[in-house]
């Protein structure tokens, strides 16, 4: 079964989502101990106009694209955050900086290729929203890429060219394609897709669903007149 996640790094509801599919996933396996499960991280920029050198902190955003001022972003953060917290995530976001993605999402696109994308997934996910690191910043990269594993010279060499942009850019299209207009985004096997952080049972639902489809059941017809393991009836 392969499971494709659109989301971006600095997407409340996508660090919410991750932790439900770690749940679903968790029982679908412990009900399916022979099913292979592939999880696999796509790109989406939710603001690809957003600095690459932050110059507002995310209350301060929100305050200022919906009003409210800095307290009025932080009641919009409030709210998130507690959801964050039924999930066991402490969230940091009221200090967390606007910053760019595009550069983490094609780290994302070479750590898929080391074969460490899931870890790199939850380092940036959890060094921007549990300790308000700025995941716009070459040097912080370097080491949240470098705590994972990855190599500093090969990662010091992505993000001092282009490389993956054409990747990042393919996700995207991939997902307007599929008509998601949010993220987190789940697809099941190129059928199935969940939109938004649905609870755990349900993106469970959708897990069961695809892998019964997958090992369609037989109707038998007869039974009798044919041999067996006690012989054959004459």
């Amino acid at each position: 079964m392969r499971i494709e996640i659109w989301s971006d790094v600095v997407c409340p509801w996508c660090y919410i989502g991750k932790r439900r599919l770690e749940t679903a996933v968790a029982a679908f396996r412990q009900a399916h101990p022979d099913a292979e499960v592939d999880v696999h991280w796509r790109s989406y920029e939710l603001d690809p106009s957003s600095p690459r050198v932050p110059t507002q902190t995310v209350a301060e955003h929100l305050g200022a694209k919906y009003g409210g001022g800095v307290a009025g972003g932080q009641q919009m953060i409030d709210r998130v955050e507690a959801v964050a917290a039924e999930e066991g995530l402490v969230y940091r976001l009221g200090g967390a900086q606007r910053a760019n993605t595009v550069d983490a999402h094609r780290l994302l696109h070479l750590a898929q290729e080391e074969g460490r994308q899931g870890e790199l997934k939850e380092a940036l996910l959890a060094a921007y929203f549990l300790e308000a690191r700025n995941v716009a910043d070459h040097d912080e990269l370097t080491r949240i890429a470098a705590e994972v594993g990855l190599d500093q010279v090969r990662v010091k060499e992505v993000l001092t060219t282009g490389e993956y942009a054409d990747a990042v850019e393919a996700d995207v299209r991939q997902a307007v394609a599929y008509g998601a207009t949010g993220v987190p985004f789940f697809v099941v096997d190129q059928r199935y897709g969940v939109a938004g952080a649905q609870p755990a049972d349900v993106l469970g639902q959708v897990l069961e669903r695809a892998w019964a489809e997958s090992r369609p059941a037989l109707d038998v017809v007869g039974g009798a007149d044919a041999c067996g393991p006690d012989g054959c009836p004459i």
